[in-house]
Formats: structure tokens, C-alpha cells, sequence
């Protein structure tokens, strides 16, 4: 998926196969609001930021290294997604088949809920390096901390909905119990998302 070209992989998205999807759609929304973050980053450089240059610096590594887990997240999210068609499409003519897909259809659910959670925790890790950028980012490109903000929303309500799907077959309610916690911190990415984006508007505004 990394070295396919935007249009390839929109080409592949909209077709009628069982991946990529909405759980790598979400993974590439946490992607970008990282690469945003990264670039405002970049432009907060030079004398005139000179006393914020170690907390800048910082949140450039992160915002790369996030980058590079969501992009990963989105393969591992196609990968999972396949593992579940192909659980259902395992035979079930015997009881002892039966017994088996059944078995493996939730060890895949289980697996394909993984990816999307973790989107949700990177998009959280997002909104909070855009919180700490916000006020000491180049103000030329203070729009786009705006912007990283509302694509890790959007990768953070889209992941929830592919958890969500996923939990009605997976048995092990430990398992359960962790994803919906990872669930529950989506309206507060929201939340926090509503914040930054008022906050930016406001300063624009002036």
C-alpha cells in the first residue's frame, strides 16, 4: 500500500473487493493529520521560535513517527480484513467444520478489531501533539494544525465504527472490555478536535 500512487489505491478502494476499506481509510486520515503536523512543525524554525525549538523538535519525531504507524496500521487493517473473508469462507458441512469456522471467523474478528483501536490511539496522540503546537506554531500555517486535528477526528470516528463491527463476533470478553475502553476515547478526541478548531478559526478571524 506504501509505495502504491493515490490513484491506485482510490482505484482499489472503490472496487468490489474486501480490502482496503474503511478501517485503512481510517488509518490513512491518522497518517495525514500526521504529516500536517509534521510540516507546521518544519516551518516553526529559525531565531524567532528559537525558544520553543526542543518541544518543536519533538513533536516533529513524533508527528514521523505516528506517520509511519498509521501508515502501517492501514496495511495491517487491509491484511486483517482479508483474514476475515476468508474465515467465512472456510466449509461448514460437518458439525466439526462448523465448530472450526466458527473458531476462526472470531480469532479473525478479533484480529481486524486490533488495527482500528490502535488508529483510535494514534489519533488521540495526534490531537495532543496539535494541542501543544497550537500555540507556539508558525501562525502562517496555523490552519493546518486545524486540519491535523479534524483528519485524526475523522480517523478516530471511522476506526470506531470498524471496532464496533467486529465486537458482535468475538467471544473473549476480555478482549471485548479492551476495545470498547480504546472506543471510549473517541468522543473525547472530538471533543478536544471542536477546541483546536475554534481556536484556530478564532485567530484567523482577528
Amino acid at each position: 500500500m506504501r509505495d502504491e500512487t493515490i490513484s491506485d489505491f482510490l482505484d482499489r478502494l472503490a472496487d468490489r473487493v474486501p480490502a482496503p476499506g474503511g478501517g485503512a481509510s481510517a488509518a490513512l486520515h491518522a497518517a495525514q493529520a500526521a504529516a500536517l503536523l509534521g510540516m507546521v512543525a518544519r516551518y516553526t524554525t529559525g531565531e524567532k521560535y528559537a525558544v520553543h525549538q526542543e518541544v518543536v523538535e519533538r513533536i516533529r519525531r513524533e508527528s514521523d513517527t505516528l506517520r509511519a504507524r498509521a501508515l502501517t496500521l492501514a496495511e495491517q487493517d487491509a491484511a486483517a480484513f482479508t483474514a476475515v473473508t476468508d474465515a467465512y469462507r472456510l466449509p461448514r458441512e460437518s458439525e466439526q467444520e462448523k465448530a472450526a469456522r466458527s473458531t476462526a471467523i472470531a480469532r479473525a474478528l478479533a484480529g481486524a478489531a486490533r488495527p482500528p483501536a490502535d488508529v483510535i490511539a494514534a489519533a488521540l496522540d495526534v490531537v495532543e501533539l496539535a494541542e501543544v503546537l497550537l500555540p507556539i506554531g508558525n501562525p502562517n500555517v496555523v490552519t493546518d494544525i486545524a486540519a491535523a486535528a479534524e483528519a485524526a477526528r475523522a480517523a478516530a470516528t471511522t476506526a470506531r465504527v470498524n471496532v464496533e463491527v467486529n465486537l458482535i463476533g468475538i467471544r473473549d470478553d476480555r478482549v471485548r472490555s479492551g476495545l470498547l475502553a480504546e472506543t471510549a476515547r473517541v468522543d473525547e478526541i472530538a471533543t478536544r478536535t471542536e477546541r483546536i478548531t475554534a481556536a484556530v478559526r478564532e485567530e484567523i478571524a482577528k
